[in-house]
């Protein structure tokens, strides 16, 4: 077992340090999975996403036993910075405890990680989720004209 393995964080932390951290997140779970939002009516996934499953996409292959992927949709200019347009890196999306561009959805400046292991966890993906709240609670406050 590798050190990353041994370290990951659970699929059900991440959702309740989701649910417990930010006001407001509407989650739905549905085909094995579940999605964050600010919107009760579309549940539109505009924070995070946690899949279990190939269903959306094989490039991550969840089909192995325990694996899940977290999705994170930050804006372009942090987007950016992870992951600089001239920089020609190749990317398996089949990587554990790696964030990398989404494999269908980085052009919309998702980000991902498969099973991620404490440090990335505490050191990368809670700024970034909080990154994401704090855009889509700006972006929701100009929809509803405020």
């Amino acid at each position: 077992m590798s050190p990353s393995e041994s370290t990951v964080v659970p699929a059900e932390r991440i959702i309740d340090y989701i649910t417990t951290t930010f006001d407001g997140v509407d989650v739905v779970t549905a085909k094995e999975a579940t999605f964050f939002s600010l919107d009760p009516v579309r549940h539109f996934p505009s924070i995070a996403t946690i899949v279990t499953t190939d269903d959306h996409d094989q490039a991550s292959d969840l089909s192995r036993p325990g694996v899940y992927r977290l999705n994170i949709g930050l804006d372009r200019t942090t987007f950016r910075r992870l992951f600089p347009t001239d920089a020609k890196v190749e990317h398996d999306f089949s990587a554990l405890d790696r964030l990398m561009p989404h494999p269908v959805y980085g052009a919309q400046n998702w980000v991902c990680v498969l099973n991620p292991g404490e440090a990335i966890f505490e050191n990368v993906v809670k700024p970034l989720l909080d990154e994401a709240y704090a855009l889509e609670k700006a972006r929701a406050k100009r929809r509803k004209g405020g």
